[in-house]
């Protein structure tokens, strides 16, 4: 029996980050963006990187790039990351609440949905929400 458990915010961040880079199946089409490698946690949490949605090599005529939209946010507290679901924050919190994450809305304009992952053990239940999140902003 395991009694160690992994509750390092920065590690779990790490994990999940690895998860969603790794897994072309089910996050497919998903990656992710603007990683601070040496980001320190704190007890407000801090922005370790984002997950984009890819939407291809587009760009308007403009010059401006279209390719990726962020899905979500990924903080790193001392104990816990963070997952903040901008796309689909009711998908997120369904999604959650089925594989028994903690989870709570965060009042913001637009509203988002705060996913929990307090250990290692449960970044791999964090993915069904990653790909609820993915397939209800398709459906956008």
């Amino acid at each position: 029996m395991v009694t160690d458990r992994l509750t390092d915010g920065v590690r779990i961040a790490q994990l999940l980050a690895s998860e969603v880079t790794g897994n072309e199946s089910d996050l497919r089409g998903l990656t992710v963006a603007d990683a601070d490698p040496d980001v320190e946690p704190t007890a407000d949490g801090e922005l370790a990187y984002r997950i984009v949605r890819e939407r291809g090599d587009s760009a308007d005529e403009f010059g401006g790039d279209e390719s990726a939209e962020p899905v979500a946010e990924v903080y790193v507290q001392p104990d816990r990351a963070r997952i903040e679901a901008i796309a689909a924050p009711d998908a997120a919190a369904t999604a959650a609440g089925e594989v028994d994450l903690r989870v709570r809305p965060k009042t913001v304009h637009p509203p988002r949905t705060l996913v929990f992952v307090e250990d290692g053990a449960q970044v791999k239940r964090a993915l069904p929400v990653l790909t609820a999140v993915r397939n209800a902003s398709d459906d956008e």
